[in-house]
Protein backbone atom coordinates (compact mmCIF):
# COMPACT_ATOMS: atom_id res chain seq x y z
CA UNK A 1 0.00 0.00 0.00
CA UNK A 2 3.07 2.32 0.29
CA UNK A 3 4.23 1.84 -2.68
CA UNK A 4 3.09 3.20 -6.32
CA UNK A 5 3.19 0.28 -8.36
CA UNK A 6 1.41 -2.12 -5.43
CA UNK A 7 1.20 -5.51 -6.15
CA UNK A 8 -2.55 -5.45 -4.47
CA UNK A 9 -4.49 -3.41 -6.02
CA UNK A 10 -8.22 -1.27 -4.24
CA UNK A 11 -7.11 -2.59 -0.99
CA UNK A 12 -9.55 -1.69 1.88
CA UNK A 13 -7.90 -1.09 5.09
CA UNK A 14 -9.49 -0.59 8.65
CA UNK A 15 -7.46 0.62 11.40
CA UNK A 16 -8.39 1.94 15.40
CA UNK A 17 -10.53 4.69 14.52
CA UNK A 18 -12.83 2.89 11.96
CA UNK A 19 -15.99 1.61 12.73
CA UNK A 20 -16.40 -0.89 10.23
CA UNK A 21 -15.62 -4.89 11.75
CA UNK A 22 -14.57 -3.60 15.31
CA UNK A 23 -15.41 -5.91 17.23
CA UNK A 24 -13.61 -8.70 15.56
CA UNK A 25 -9.97 -7.13 16.50
CA UNK A 26 -10.48 -8.48 20.13
CA UNK A 27 -12.32 -9.98 23.13
CA UNK A 28 -15.54 -7.66 23.80
CA UNK A 29 -16.74 -7.72 27.35
CA UNK A 30 -19.36 -10.71 26.96
CA UNK A 31 -16.57 -12.92 25.26
CA UNK A 32 -14.43 -12.63 28.20
CA UNK A 33 -17.28 -13.19 30.79
CA UNK A 34 -17.91 -16.21 28.75
CA UNK A 35 -14.23 -17.31 28.53
CA UNK A 36 -14.10 -16.70 32.50
CA UNK A 37 -17.25 -18.41 32.80
CA UNK A 38 -16.58 -21.58 30.82
CA UNK A 39 -13.18 -21.94 33.23
CA UNK A 40 -15.03 -21.16 36.22
CA UNK A 41 -13.22 -18.26 37.20
CA UNK A 42 -15.80 -15.62 37.10
CA UNK A 43 -14.91 -13.77 40.59
CA UNK A 44 -11.45 -13.07 38.34
CA UNK A 45 -13.20 -10.44 36.06
CA UNK A 46 -12.31 -7.30 37.85
CA UNK A 47 -8.53 -8.47 37.45
CA UNK A 48 -8.29 -8.96 33.90
CA UNK A 49 -10.56 -5.62 33.18
CA UNK A 50 -8.02 -3.95 34.95
CA UNK A 51 -5.21 -5.43 32.98
CA UNK A 52 -6.15 -6.05 29.81
CA UNK A 53 -9.18 -3.91 29.15
CA UNK A 54 -9.89 -0.64 27.99
CA UNK A 55 -8.79 -0.73 23.93
CA UNK A 56 -11.22 1.26 21.72
CA UNK A 57 -12.15 0.25 18.31
CA UNK A 58 -14.47 2.88 16.77
CA UNK A 59 -16.60 2.93 19.43
CA UNK A 60 -16.17 -0.98 20.28
CA UNK A 61 -14.33 -1.65 23.43
CA UNK A 62 -12.30 -4.41 23.40
CA UNK A 63 -9.99 -6.75 25.95
CA UNK A 64 -6.57 -7.72 24.45
CA UNK A 65 -7.09 -11.51 23.32
CA UNK A 66 -3.27 -12.57 23.60
CA UNK A 67 -3.42 -11.09 27.39
CA UNK A 68 -6.79 -12.42 28.29
CA UNK A 69 -6.00 -15.95 26.69
CA UNK A 70 -2.56 -16.14 28.49
CA UNK A 71 -3.67 -15.40 31.68
CA UNK A 72 -6.58 -17.52 31.75
CA UNK A 73 -4.60 -20.57 31.11
CA UNK A 74 -2.00 -19.42 33.97
CA UNK A 75 -5.09 -19.53 36.44
CA UNK A 76 -6.26 -23.21 35.30
CA UNK A 77 -2.55 -23.95 36.70
CA UNK A 78 -2.85 -22.08 39.54
CA UNK A 79 -5.64 -20.10 40.26
CA UNK A 80 -4.17 -17.44 42.36
CA UNK A 81 -1.60 -16.60 39.65
CA UNK A 82 -1.00 -13.17 39.83
CA UNK A 83 -1.46 -11.01 36.24
CA UNK A 84 1.56 -10.19 34.47
CA UNK A 85 2.60 -8.16 31.81
CA UNK A 86 2.84 -10.70 28.54
CA UNK A 87 3.23 -7.71 25.88
CA UNK A 88 6.51 -6.30 27.10
CA UNK A 89 7.85 -9.85 25.56
CA UNK A 90 6.73 -9.36 22.11
CA UNK A 91 7.90 -5.65 21.81
CA UNK A 92 11.14 -3.55 22.37
CA UNK A 93 9.21 -0.79 23.34
CA UNK A 94 11.33 1.50 20.67
CA UNK A 95 8.22 3.83 19.94
CA UNK A 96 8.01 4.67 22.85
CA UNK A 97 11.94 5.92 23.28
CA UNK A 98 11.65 6.78 19.78
CA UNK A 99 10.05 10.16 21.66
CA UNK A 100 13.12 10.57 23.90
CA UNK A 101 15.39 10.46 20.94
CA UNK A 102 13.59 12.76 18.83
CA UNK A 103 15.57 16.13 18.77
CA UNK A 104 13.84 19.30 19.86
CA UNK A 105 10.65 16.98 21.44
CA UNK A 106 10.19 16.58 25.18
CA UNK A 107 7.19 14.17 26.12
CA UNK A 108 7.62 14.76 29.67
CA UNK A 109 4.59 16.21 30.68
CA UNK A 110 2.52 14.14 28.22
CA UNK A 111 4.06 11.00 29.47
CA UNK A 112 3.19 11.82 33.19
CA UNK A 113 -0.27 12.94 32.47
CA UNK A 114 -0.71 9.91 30.67
CA UNK A 115 0.91 7.85 34.01
CA UNK A 116 -1.74 10.20 35.92
CA UNK A 117 -5.14 8.43 34.54
CA UNK A 118 -5.16 11.92 32.50
CA UNK A 119 -5.59 12.46 28.50
CA UNK A 120 -4.01 14.33 25.72
CA UNK A 121 -5.05 16.00 22.75
CA UNK A 122 -2.99 15.43 19.21
CA UNK A 123 -3.86 15.26 15.94
CA UNK A 124 -3.02 12.06 14.46
CA UNK A 125 -3.62 9.87 11.27
CA UNK A 126 -3.51 6.06 9.92
CA UNK A 127 -2.08 6.92 6.63
CA UNK A 128 1.28 6.95 7.96
CA UNK A 129 3.90 5.11 6.02
CA UNK A 130 7.13 3.85 7.89
CA UNK A 131 9.22 5.96 6.54
CA UNK A 132 6.87 8.92 7.94
CA UNK A 133 6.30 7.25 11.47
CA UNK A 134 9.69 9.01 12.88
CA UNK A 135 9.70 12.69 11.13
CA UNK A 136 7.44 14.27 13.56
CA UNK A 137 5.80 14.24 17.45
CA UNK A 138 2.71 14.33 15.87
CA UNK A 139 3.63 10.87 14.08
CA UNK A 140 5.22 8.94 16.83
CA UNK A 141 1.59 9.38 18.62
CA UNK A 142 -0.11 8.48 15.80
CA UNK A 143 2.11 4.93 16.04
CA UNK A 144 1.40 4.90 19.30
CA UNK A 145 -2.06 5.07 18.81
CA UNK A 146 -2.33 2.31 16.18
CA UNK A 147 -0.12 -0.06 17.91
CA UNK A 148 -1.89 0.00 21.52
CA UNK A 149 0.08 2.02 23.39
CA UNK A 150 -2.36 4.94 23.79
CA UNK A 151 -5.96 4.58 22.96
CA UNK A 152 -8.96 6.96 22.11
CA UNK A 153 -11.50 8.35 24.70
CA UNK A 154 -15.51 7.78 23.73
CA UNK A 155 -15.90 11.26 23.86
CA UNK A 156 -13.25 12.35 21.51
CA UNK A 157 -14.90 13.83 18.81
CA UNK A 158 -12.89 16.81 19.19
CA UNK A 159 -12.47 16.80 15.31
CA UNK A 160 -11.84 14.60 12.51
CA UNK A 161 -8.32 14.70 13.10
CA UNK A 162 -7.90 15.13 16.95
CA UNK A 163 -7.78 12.43 19.19
CA UNK A 164 -8.21 12.65 22.76
CA UNK A 165 -6.06 9.58 24.03
CA UNK A 166 -5.30 7.83 26.92
CA UNK A 167 -3.26 4.67 28.33
CA UNK A 168 -5.51 1.53 27.93
CA UNK A 169 -4.84 -0.52 31.14
CA UNK A 170 -2.50 -1.22 33.91
CA UNK A 171 -0.46 -3.62 31.66
CA UNK A 172 0.44 -0.89 29.06
CA UNK A 173 0.86 1.90 32.02
CA UNK A 174 3.49 -0.84 33.34
CA UNK A 175 5.13 -0.50 29.79
CA UNK A 176 5.52 3.16 29.60
CA UNK A 177 6.76 3.13 33.51
CA UNK A 178 9.65 0.55 32.18
CA UNK A 179 10.70 3.14 29.41
CA UNK A 180 10.67 5.69 31.25
CA UNK A 181 12.54 4.32 34.13
CA UNK A 182 15.32 3.19 31.77
CA UNK A 183 15.50 6.36 29.88
CA UNK A 184 15.84 7.76 33.72
CA UNK A 185 18.75 5.06 33.61
CA UNK A 186 20.40 6.56 30.46
CA UNK A 187 20.37 9.79 31.07
CA UNK A 188 20.89 10.76 34.86
CA UNK A 189 24.19 12.29 36.00
CA UNK A 190 27.09 9.78 36.99
CA UNK A 191 28.09 12.39 39.45
CA UNK A 192 24.93 12.44 41.47
CA UNK A 193 24.78 8.42 41.68
CA UNK A 194 28.06 8.34 43.16
CA UNK A 195 27.59 10.88 45.62
CA UNK A 196 24.63 9.19 46.45
CA UNK A 197 26.71 6.06 46.79
CA UNK A 198 29.22 7.89 48.74
CA UNK A 199 26.51 9.32 51.51
CA UNK A 200 24.99 6.22 52.02
CA UNK A 201 28.69 4.11 52.08
CA UNK A 202 29.33 6.97 54.89
CA UNK A 203 26.12 6.85 57.17
CA UNK A 204 24.88 10.31 55.64
CA UNK A 205 20.98 10.27 56.04
CA UNK A 206 20.01 13.61 55.18
CA UNK A 207 22.82 14.43 52.52
CA UNK A 208 21.70 10.82 50.87
CA UNK A 209 17.66 12.07 51.27
CA UNK A 210 18.26 15.51 49.41
CA UNK A 211 20.36 13.42 46.50
CA UNK A 212 17.64 10.79 45.97
CA UNK A 213 15.14 13.52 46.01
CA UNK A 214 16.73 15.47 43.58
CA UNK A 215 16.88 12.39 41.48
CA UNK A 216 13.11 11.69 41.63
CA UNK A 217 13.03 15.23 40.41
CA UNK A 218 14.59 14.26 37.08
CA UNK A 219 11.98 11.90 35.83
CA UNK A 220 8.63 11.51 35.43
CA UNK A 221 6.55 10.97 38.00
CA UNK A 222 2.42 10.09 38.77
CA UNK A 223 -0.55 9.95 41.30
CA UNK A 224 -0.45 5.92 41.59
CA UNK A 225 2.54 6.24 43.31
CA UNK A 226 3.22 2.97 44.94
CA UNK A 227 5.70 0.68 46.48
CA UNK A 228 6.39 -1.54 42.89
CA UNK A 229 7.32 2.07 41.14
CA UNK A 230 9.33 3.74 44.05
CA UNK A 231 11.06 0.06 44.22
CA UNK A 232 11.57 -0.42 40.69
CA UNK A 233 13.35 3.09 40.65
CA UNK A 234 15.78 2.18 43.80
CA UNK A 235 16.93 -0.73 41.53
CA UNK A 236 17.26 0.99 38.55
CA UNK A 237 19.84 3.05 40.18
CA UNK A 238 21.89 0.50 41.51
CA UNK A 239 21.64 -2.43 39.13
CA UNK A 240 24.58 -1.97 37.01
CA UNK A 241 26.70 -0.21 39.17
CA UNK A 242 30.54 -1.04 38.56
CA UNK A 243 31.81 -3.25 41.54
CA UNK A 244 28.44 -3.86 43.24
CA UNK A 245 26.61 -6.87 43.26
CA UNK A 246 22.60 -6.15 43.28
CA UNK A 247 19.61 -8.04 44.08
CA UNK A 248 16.30 -7.66 44.67
CA UNK A 249 13.22 -9.22 47.04
CA UNK A 250 15.35 -12.32 46.97
CA UNK A 251 15.39 -14.36 49.74
CA UNK A 252 17.32 -13.14 53.02
CA UNK A 253 16.55 -14.23 56.60
CA UNK A 254 12.75 -14.52 57.14
CA UNK A 255 11.82 -12.52 54.53
CA UNK A 256 13.03 -10.83 50.62
CA UNK A 257 14.24 -7.12 51.21
CA UNK A 258 14.07 -4.90 48.70
CA UNK A 259 17.46 -4.27 47.84
CA UNK A 260 20.47 -5.91 49.20
CA UNK A 261 23.55 -4.27 47.71
CA UNK A 262 26.82 -5.61 48.20
CA UNK A 263 30.79 -4.16 47.92
CA UNK A 264 32.76 -7.39 48.25
CA UNK A 265 36.09 -5.72 47.32
CA UNK A 266 35.69 -3.87 50.46
CA UNK A 267 33.64 -6.20 52.22
CA UNK A 268 30.38 -4.41 52.96
CA UNK A 269 27.30 -4.37 52.84
CA UNK A 270 23.48 -2.38 52.49
CA UNK A 271 19.97 -3.57 52.60
CA UNK A 272 17.57 -1.23 52.00
CA UNK A 273 13.85 -1.50 52.62
CA UNK A 274 11.24 0.81 51.07
CA UNK A 275 7.80 2.18 51.96
CA UNK A 276 5.29 4.22 49.87
CA UNK A 277 4.03 7.15 52.05
CA UNK A 278 0.50 8.45 52.46
CA UNK A 279 1.71 11.92 53.22
CA UNK A 280 4.71 13.69 53.82
CA UNK A 281 4.44 13.89 57.97
CA UNK A 282 3.84 9.92 57.96
CA UNK A 283 7.48 9.70 56.33
CA UNK A 284 9.54 9.56 59.14
CA UNK A 285 7.14 6.81 60.92
CA UNK A 286 7.37 4.75 57.58
CA UNK A 287 11.15 4.86 57.76
CA UNK A 288 10.92 3.25 61.36
CA UNK A 289 8.53 1.16 60.33
CA UNK A 290 10.88 -0.03 57.69
CA UNK A 291 13.73 -0.80 60.06
CA UNK A 292 11.94 -2.74 62.20
CA UNK A 293 10.65 -4.70 59.23
CA UNK A 294 15.11 -5.37 58.81
CA UNK A 295 15.22 -6.25 62.07
CA UNK A 296 12.28 -8.35 62.30
CA UNK A 297 12.92 -10.45 59.52
CA UNK A 298 16.95 -10.73 60.11
CA UNK A 299 17.60 -9.45 56.40
CA UNK A 300 21.31 -9.22 58.28
CA UNK A 301 21.97 -12.41 59.23
CA UNK A 302 24.32 -14.94 57.57
CA UNK A 303 26.42 -12.22 56.30
CA UNK A 304 29.64 -13.51 57.43
CA UNK A 305 32.93 -11.95 56.21
CA UNK A 306 31.49 -8.56 55.69
CA UNK A 307 33.01 -5.79 58.45
CA UNK A 308 30.63 -3.48 57.19
CA UNK A 309 26.46 -3.95 57.09
CA UNK A 310 23.95 -1.33 57.08
CA UNK A 311 20.44 -1.28 56.99
CA UNK A 312 18.40 1.69 55.87
CA UNK A 313 14.41 2.49 55.58
CA UNK A 314 13.90 4.38 52.86
CA UNK A 315 10.21 6.16 52.81
CA UNK A 316 8.83 7.89 49.43
CA UNK A 317 6.32 10.39 48.95
CA UNK A 318 5.86 11.47 45.85
CA UNK A 319 9.07 13.09 44.43
CA UNK A 320 10.47 13.18 47.90
CA UNK A 321 12.77 10.66 49.46
CA UNK A 322 13.40 10.40 53.27
CA UNK A 323 16.36 7.91 54.51
CA UNK A 324 16.88 6.61 57.50
CA UNK A 325 20.02 4.45 59.30
CA UNK A 326 19.58 1.64 61.14
CA UNK A 327 21.71 3.03 64.56
CA UNK A 328 21.51 -0.16 66.28
CA UNK A 329 23.50 -1.53 63.43
CA UNK A 330 26.50 1.08 63.24
CA UNK A 331 26.51 0.32 67.31
CA UNK A 332 26.96 -3.45 67.00
CA UNK A 333 29.33 -3.62 64.01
Amino acid sequence: MERIFTGVNNFASYSVMDEEFSQYFGFTQVEVEKFLADYELSDKIGIVKEWYDGYLFGNTEMYCPWDVSNYIKALTTNRNKEPKNYWENTSSNSDIKAFFEMPNCDPSEKFEALLNGGTILETVTDALTYEQAYDSESNLWSVLLMTGYVTPVRHDQVSSKQKEMRIPNKEVADIFQTAVVDQFKASVDETELHDLMTALWSGQEERASIILSDLLWSTISYNDYHEDYYHTFLAGIFVGRGGYAVDSNKERGLGRPDIDLRDKRNRRCMIIEAKHSESEKDMGNDCDKAIKQLRDNQYALKLTGYTQVLRYGVAFYQKQAMIKLDKEDLETK
